[in-house]
């Protein structure tokens, strides 16, 4: 059984290769069921407890679950942490993996939408999100446009 370790508000939780390969087994059981149920309820996932009791998982945990079970299953490291509505230039500035001078720039051109708190510049979590989605999108449709211009040009080996 994996090893928890927590200090202050943040915990460290360390899983086994035989936790992962679980993960895994009982990913694809899950698959397998929702596949197989053509009428499956998208609202939550019903937990069937020892005593015989049921509890629904809303909808948002069943998908966060979903996910963190899909990442283990896969041996990714997962990192898991709440985001507040609102961030200061730079916290967005770190998450964007860039200066905060640089992410001043892309608020005053316009490029990442901001507002004003009395004097302070502020950024709602979901713009920086998409924000960086975004340019994650046009650096991989780079990537691809360079990689073709390399088989193009016949410089693959």
């Amino acid at each position: 059984m994996g090893e928890t370790i927590i200090r202050d508000d943040r915990a460290v939780l360390s899983i086994s290769s035989s936790e992962v390969e679980q993960a895994r087994v009982f990913k694809a059981r899950v698959d397998q069921v929702q596949h197989a149920a053509a009428d499956a309820d998208a609202a939550g996932v019903l937990i069937g407890l020892r005593g015989g009791d049921t509890v629904e998982m809303p909808a948002e945990l069943s998908s966060l679950i979903g996910q963190v079970l899909d990442l283990v299953s896969r041996g990714c490291t997962v990192t898991v942490a709440s985001v507040p509505n609102e961030l200061t230039t730079t916290t967005a500035a770190k998450i964007l993996g860039m200066s905060r001078p640089t992410l001043m720039k892309l608020v005053k051109e316009g490029a990442i939408p901001a507002h004003k708190v009395r004097s302070h510049t502020r950024l709602l979590s979901k713009d920086v999100f998409a924000f960086k989605e975004q340019q994650s999108a046009e650096q991989r449709h780079a990537f691809d446009e360079l990689r073709q211009l390399e088989d193009d040009l016949g410089l693959v080996d």
